[in-house]
């Protein structure tokens, strides 16, 4: 199995290392990340593709930071128009034009014997947005909805994890980077062991 993990940050990726494994620093945000998925799956050909990083927690979710989880669905929160109403998702807009009405991305291929909890994410380039619908979500990444897409598009396998290092809450300084980052490397390393031998 031929294995490629896309980071957003050189921080995310700090010193990660794993025999076999191809990783690449992605940029942050959604159109960063579409281009280096891309990019990866034309030069690499890779068999799974993950992206891992950080992710704040909305504080209904009921999660806890330093905390991992899979994403099992990704929606592009900020895409749309603000009306007379507030914000309303392009998806939602009753627009006379032809286009992919595309809201909620689910992944298909998250490991079933894992331990790690799923979550619902919203991807925004505007983060911690105060317009957009959280209620149905539990974490906020910058990357994961063009990450989720692209993949699909391509028909590659694909895994999101991400690890709490903050409460998405305007004012809400208190982020454990290094905790976050450590907890995911973790993560990662405990999700490899459970894959299919990687090919070098």
């Amino acid at each position: 199995m031929s294995i490629c993990i896309l980071f957003p940050t050189a921080t995310e990726a700090r010193q990660f290392q794993h025999p076999g494994v191809h990783t690449v620093v992605s940029g942050v945000g959604l159109t960063a990340t579409a281009y280096a998925t891309l990019k990866v799956i034309h030069e690499r050909r890779p068999s799974l593709l993950i992206l891992a990083g950080i992710a704040g927690m909305y504080p209904q979710a009921g999660l806890a930071i330093g905390e991992v989880v899979l994403v099992s669905s990704e929606v592009e929160g900020d895409l749309g128009f603000f009306t007379p109403q507030g914000f309303t998702h392009l998806a939602q807009l009753p627009l006379e034009m032809a286009f992919e009405r595309r809201h909620t991305l689910h992944c298909p291929h998250l490991p079933a014997a894992s331990p790690l909890r799923r979550a619902r994410s919203l991807s925004l380039n505007a983060a911690l947005a105060p317009f957009v619908d959280s209620s149905a979500v539990e974490i906020e990444n910058m990357e994961g909805a063009a990450f989720f897409h692209v993949c699909q598009q391509e028909g590659v396998p694909f895994i999101e994890l991400r690890a709490i290092s903050n409460v998405v809450q305007p004012g809400h300084d208190d982020w454990d980077m290094d905790g976050a980052v450590t907890a995911l490397h973790a993560a990662l390393t405990q999700l490899l062991a459970q894959l299919p031998a990687v090919a070098g």
